[in-house]
């Protein structure tokens, strides 16, 4: 591989097949993934030191399996990355346990995930796009993308070094790959992400967990937590804090106090003591939670992916999954028995609309799932809790009513249509307790918590159909 300082005039000289912009999760597997299938590949990148960020530590079976599939489960290796089994739902102080289901009766091993720090993971990625003979790594940031006055088809990239040396690089398809805050999203598509809330995230030092291999997520009392192993020492814990309530807290005491004496109390004792020290050492840091529905591009010459394409909140720890299946299906797609030269736009856009629409039998389950979770562990109302609830109640009866539930989370069952049943069951579930209890305490009672139902149902559908109807539009 050519140095750094070497290549940038070298590639300039030459068409290349594709130019990937970002070198994240999905820029860096799919450039080696198409390097692998005989392009020539130009990967770009602001800054390919490690990166520092608080979420993209948590990889579900499924993402796990595309890793594999790939060719690159390597990068989960010598990167102190922790197995995670399944998931412990604290709830009001009940605490109920969410496995991920078996899936092959054969091997009889339940799939795992795996958590870890972000930055030693993605740091994996570069080091194999590094060593393919045909991908080129270029630190650089992209400026603008190139486009032909007549056709307005997508030619290239012009970028600027670190030492302000303006270059140009042309390609016959340029896939934009540059995450949440892309600066080249609003050129091709007219959804912008929606952000309600952040997360804060602390890194807690030798943190006491009840149990091992599992992530542990905190509901029914305040905001929704999440705590799971990033490393053999470091644990991460992550509040979701609406943007209302920070505001408010941020008004009295400060985002500190709040997290002291509303959050911390609430974890698990075993883990509130490295809470408090991780949150006294000043580690406290935030992102923003977005939410973007995929939207098809039909612009020739530039593919739109990964986060700048499509986020769901990462409550669920769905997106690195998403992402990583998305390059296995783009591999099918766009192999060169299909496309022999990208080129050939008017068949690069075709099978980019395959695309869009085949990703959603695994995109789909994740993305509503992500979100109706998250307004159901939000609770911030009164029907809301009903349903939050039953949630638990359902869940608690075992078997498939908290497999598949599982199996939808950790990507390893793709059925939107099992989600619906699963989440309108869950509905019917909490009717069914609202009822009881009217009907335990008198006849009035019971004719209320009628009335009520008709108000949950309301809510539930609320939740779903919203969600439901972006993911059929877009």
């Amino acid at each position: 591989m050519p140095a750094f300082s070497d290549i940038p005039g070298e590639i300039a000289r030459e068409r290349l097949d594709v130019l990937v912009v970002g070198a994240g999760v999905l820029g860096s597997a799919l450039a080696v993934t198409l390097a692998r299938q005989g392009r020539n590949v130009l990967l770009l990148e602001r800054n390919l030191e490690e990166p520092n960020r608080i979420v993209g530590e948590l990889l579900q079976p499924g993402g796990v399996a595309a890793l594999q599939q790939l060719g690159m489960g390597e990068c989960l290796e010598e990167i102190d990355a922790i197995p995670v089994e399944g998931y412990e739902i604290f709830y009001r102080g009940e605490n109920i346990m969410f496995r991920y289901p078996l899936t092959d009766p054969v091997i009889k091993r339940r799939p795992q995930g795996r958590s870890f720090h972000h930055g030693r993971f993605i740091m994996k990625l570069r080091e194999i796009a590094r060593n393919e003979k045909r991908v080129h790594v270029v630190e650089a940031t992209a400026k603008e993308l190139l486009r032909c006055k007549e056709s307005k088809q997508v030619i290239g990239v012009m970028c600027s070094t670190r030492n302000q040396k303006e270059q140009t690089y042309f390609a016959d398809l340029t896939i934009v790959a540059d995450g949440q805050a892309s600066k080249f999203r609003c050129q091709y598509t007219k959804h912008t992400p929606i952000t309600t809330s952040r997360f804060w995230a602390l890194e807690l030092i030798d943190a006491v967990l009840p149990s091992h291999h599992i992530a542990y997520g905190v509901i029914g009392s305040g905001p929704p937590i999440l705590i799971y192993q990033i490393g053999l020492h470091e644990t991460r814990l992550l509040i979701d804090i609406p943007s209302t309530v920070y505001e408010a807290a941020s008004r009295a005491h400060g985002i500190k106090h709040y997290v002291l004496t509303s959050v911390i109390p609430d974890l698990p004792a075993s883990v509130q003591p490295a809470a408090t020290a991780a949150l006294e050492k000043g580690g406290l840091r935030s992102m923003p939670n977005s939410w973007l529905p995929a939207a098809m591009n039909t612009t020739p010459g530039v593919a739109i992916l990964g986060d700048a394409f499509n986020m769901r909140h990462p409550l669920t720890g769905g997106g690195m999954t998403v992402a990583l299946n998305d390059v296995v299906l783009l591999r099918q797609l766009l192999g060169p028995e299909i496309i022999p030269t990208f080129s050939d736009t008017r068949l690069v856009v075709e099978q980019m609309s395959r695309f869009h629409w085949k990703r959603r039998g695994y995109s789909t389950s994740l993305n509503i799932l992500a979100q109706a979770l998250y307004t159901l562990f939000i609770a911030d109302d009164p029907q809301l809790q009903i349903l939050q609830r039953g949630f638990i109640r359902y869940i608690q009866l075992g078997g498939k009513c908290v497999e598949e539930p599982a199996g939808l989370m950790g990507g390893v069952i793709r059925s939107p249509w099992l989600l619906f049943y699963h989440f309108l069951s869950v509905a019917l579930y909490s009717l069914g307790i609202l009822i009881r209890e009217g009907y335990a305490l008198s006849v009035w009672h019971l004719i209320g918590a009628i009335f009520e139902c008709f108000r949950v149902f309301a809510k539930a559908v609320v939740v779903i159909f919203p969600f439901l109807l972006s993911e059929l539009r877009s």
